[in-house]
C-alpha cells in the first residue's frame, strides 16, 4: 500500500493468468462485483451505473481497457456527461516480481483538488477492500 495527499495505490498478487486478470477488469459486467462505490452495478449505453454502500449516492462510471498495456482507466462520476478519469487498474505478469503464471493486480485513485478529506480517507479504506474482492473475483473466475 502506498498513499499521498494526491494518490493512493494498492495491490495484491492473483493465482490467475494476466490476461484472465485484464478480462475481469475490463467487464463492466463485473464493476458491481468489486466497486464499492459502484454496487450492483448495470451496464447504460456505455457506462456502468451502481450506487454506493457508503452513502447511497449514484455513481456513473465509463470503464476504458487498454489491452497493448493491460491497463484499465475508470472514468467516474455522477454525471455521464462529465466523468473524470480518477482510477487505474494495472496488470503486470507475475513472471516479473518472480511468480509465473500469476498476474500483480494495481488499483490507483488519484485524488480531485475538490476532495476533502473525510472522502479521500472513505476512498483509500474503500480501496484497500476492493483490491481483497478483485483478487478473490479474479481467481474464482479462473477457477
Amino acid at each position: 500500500m502506498s498513499t499521498s495527499e494526491l494518490v493512493h495505490c494498492v495491490s495484491s498478487l492473483c493465482s490467475a493468468h494476466p490476461d484472465h486478470a485484464f478480462a475481469y477488469l475490463s467487464d463492466p459486467d463485473r464493476l458491481g462485483e468489486w466497486s464499492l462505490g459502484c454496487w450492483e452495478a448495470r451496464s447504460e449505453d456505455g457506462t456502468v451505473r451502481g450506487s454506493s454502500l457508503f452513502d447511497g449516492a449514484e455513481a456513473v462510471v465509463r470503464v476504458i481497457p487498454v489491452a497493448e498495456q493491460k491497463i484499465v482507466d475508470y472514468e467516474v462520476g455522477s454525471d455521464p456527461e462529465r466523468l473524470v478519469r480518477r482510477i487505474s487498474a494495472r496488470v503486470v505478469p507475475g513472471d516479473v516480481v518472480g511468480e509465473p503464471g500469476t498476474s500483480l493486480v494495481v488499483l490507483t485513485a488519484w485524488r480531485e483538488r475538490s476532495m476533502d478529506d473525510d472522502r479521500w480517507h472513505r476512498l483509500v479504506v474503500a480501496h484497500e477492500a476492493e483490491i481483497l474482492l478483485l483478487r478473490h473475483g479474479i481467481e474464482r473466475s479462473a477457477a
